[in-house]
């Protein structure tokens, strides 16, 4: 792997993990009914050119972490085709949060393209 190859993926890693909350809770708000992990990660886009890169495996830390932070619960529900599978959907405080990280996002957005358009000037 050449060093340009190594440094735009190190990147991009950095780039998914600010954003992977964000995207997973508004995948699981949008969601009609809970959704368990290999749904969201199909949701997400993992394993797809214009999702974000995260495998299944980096997406249950984040999924752990919304939930231990109360911003989603989770049900354990057995499954006829194979082991339990663990459904999350978003709580009411999750729904609170998930406002604020969209305006958070937004703000973000516009600031990151005005600099990136050289629009920004002092």
């Amino acid at each position: 792997m050449s060093d340009q190859e190594s440094i735009n993926r190190k990147y991009q890693k950095e780039l998914n993990a600010g954003i992977a909350s964000l995207v997973l809770l508004s995948v699981l708000d949008l969601a009609v009914e809970p959704l368990y992990g290999y749904q969201i990660s199909k949701m997400v886009g993992a394993g797809k050119e214009n999702g974000i890169s995260m495998k299944q495996s980096a997406l249950y830390p984040v999924l752990r972490s919304l939930e231990g932070n109360g911003l989603l619960s989770s049900q354990v529900e057995p499954s006829v085709s194979g082991p339990p599978r663990r459904y999350y959907q978003v709580t009411p405080l999750g729904k609170t949060i998930l406002v604020g990280w969209k305006n958070t996002w937004h703000s973000t957005k516009t600031y990151v393209n005005s600099i990136l358009e050289g629009e920004y000037r002092d």
